[in-house]
């Protein structure tokens, strides 16, 4: 019986992390309505990659990449959000890249509500947040 009570336990603390972290998963329109990016699990830890690209004029590879082995690829299947873990509401710790500069930031995302999600990229103490849109 205790053995029993333990492993549910166990099975259930295990499951947490990835339940409360749910809501964040989906399909997000960027601030500026050039990309859907889809965010899902990684492992343990949280991604978000290029679903499609919105904006006519954007290139379709991604030619600003910092690693010129990169600038061939194309953008969609881009990853923007990497390696991103839940610390309480907040997802810390991961990299946000920004394929228009080709630069990556130490990032942080927080859901706000069921269809707004506050991605914010910093260098050193220099931060800015946009806002992406849930896509239903």
């Amino acid at each position: 019986m205790m053995l029993r009570l333990f492993l549910l336990c166990a099975a259930l603390a295990a499951a947490t992390p990835a339940t409360a972290a749910t809501p964040i998963f989906g399909r997000w329109i960027t601030h500026d309505g050039d990309a859907i990016v889809r965010v899902e699990a990684c492992g343990a830890k949280l991604c978000g990659q290029i679903e499609r690209v919105l904006d006519p004029r954007a290139p379709k590879n991604d030619i600003n990449n910092h690693d010129r082995g990169r600038r061939g690829k194309p953008l969609v299947g881009t990853m923007v959000l990497s390696d991103f873990a839940a610390s309480g509401a907040v997802w810390k710790g991961g990299t946000a890249y920004d394929p228009k500069s080709g630069k990556d930031y130490r990032g942080e995302l927080q859901l706000l509500t069921g269809d707004k999600l506050k991605v914010t990229g910093c260098v050193l103490v220099i931060c800015r947040s946009m806002y992406w849109t849930r896509v239903n």
